[in-house]
């Protein structure tokens, strides 16, 4: 939640969620109260995922605009200030979190986007867990969009993956036999009172504590839906291909996941800009040879969900437009990083951000951007 005015993170969630309580469980709350949940409906097309995602962010955009607020689909907000959010705090779970975590919990100014793949049932879902994640940080670097930190360039195209990872549970998961051993192993976590519920088991990919699903979790959120269907396309077909692999005998995985924390961070630093550790070679490539040699070991998956096509020109258009991080820094070195929020805000509202303006004196009573431009008359 972003106030329109001065482009800052604002704790102003509740007040729009509020507003589209007529919507039932599609918004929902999250720790920070900066930030508002959408949920999208379960699909077979990525038509249908289009759809509903612009229309979703359409009906919270007008319930944020009702407040004088606007919506940033984006792993971190350029501009914040710690100290200025609040945890939610009608919540006995998140109060006990921001109890126990402290200042990983005040620190938690972060949006991620988190895709379900259906699986059959927990076995596969653990066993398909190890072969789908050395891909993982191939998605996260199409994700990038947190290059900004309370109001710093930090040098990563995902600082939200940097701070996601402080938490106990984060980062990529090991390997697991079956449901039976993963189950036991989050009991123990439980059981050390390090986390306090399964829910707190935040892997990079992870069975779904409530739904028969595979749930991705590392990318940032993302500005463009297009961005949010390419992910959740490949990720579709990750799963697919790794059930059919393994149905055909092939071994999960070789067990060593050291490299592919490096890997994570790999992605995170460089995003689409630079160098991937290709998850065949486990060597430095190219970020545009490691997309393409992903698209190429899912064609068959891909063709049979007939995505094939509007797959591979979505991930050329990303290659092409480079990253969400890269944009954005791009915007803030033309003019400034209130420029950059305006980029943010109109790839969510899924429209071209207006040329540059001569600035102008701010009307009376309202807050004046650095750049001089009434902030309201900005949009």
């Amino acid at each position: 939640m972003i106030d329109i005015e001065s482009g800052q993170l604002v704790p102003r969630a509740g007040a729009v969620l509020r507003a589209v309580e007529r919507y039932g469980d599609t918004f929902t709350g999250e720790l920070p109260q900066s930030v508002v949940e959408s949920n999208s409906k379960v699909h077979e097309t990525l038509d249908g995922l289009f759809a509903d995602l612009t229309t979703t962010r359409a009906r919270l955009d007008r319930a944020a605009a009702s407040e004088g607020l606007a919506v940033v689909a984006a792993g971190t907000a350029p501009l914040a200030r710690l100290g200025s959010v609040p945890t939610a705090d009608d919540d006995p779970r998140y109060a006990r979190m921001t109890g126990d975590y402290r200042r990983l919990a005040d620190e938690q100014l972060i949006c991620g986007v988190h895709v379900h793949a259906d699986v059959p049932d927990r076995d596969t879902a653990v066993r398909a867990m190890c072969v789908v994640a050395p891909w993982l940080p191939v998605l996260l670097a199409l994700s990038a969009s947190s290059p900004y930190w309370l109001g710093a360039d930090t040098g990563y195209a995902s600082w939200r993956t940097m701070v996601w990872q402080r938490w106990p549970t984060a980062g990529p998961p090991a390997c697991f036999a079956d449901a039976e051993e993963y189950d036991r192993v989050v009991g123990e976590l439980v059981g050390s009172g390090v986390i306090s519920d399964p829910g707190m088991i935040y892997y990079d990919v992870r069975p779904s504590a409530h739904l028969p699903t595979l749930e991705l979790r590392v990318c940032d959120a993302c500005p463009r839906v297009e961005t949010v269907v390419l992910i959740a396309a490949l990720y579709r077909a990750l799963v697919a291909d790794a059930r059919a692999r393994l149905a055909a005998g092939e071994p999960a995985c070789d067990g060593n996941h050291a490299w592919l924390r490096a890997a994570t961070w790999r992605a995170a630093r460089s995003g689409l800009e630079g160098d991937l550790v290709d998850p065949v070679t486990r060597r430095p490539t190219p970020a545009s040879a490691v997309v393409r040699g992903m698209l190429r070991r899912l064609r068959p998956v891909l063709e049979a969900h007939g995505d094939w096509a509007a797959v591979r020109s979505l991930a050329e258009e990303a290659l092409a437009r480079g990253s969400a991080a890269e944009r954005l820094r791009a915007a803030a070195a033309r003019e400034d990083l209130f420029a950059g929020v305006d980029q943010l805000l109109a790839d969510t509202r899924g429209r071209s951000r207006p040329a540059a303006r001569q600035p102008r004196p701010a009307a009376k009573a309202r807050t004046t951007r650095r750049d001089g431009r009434a902030a309201a008359g900005a949009r």
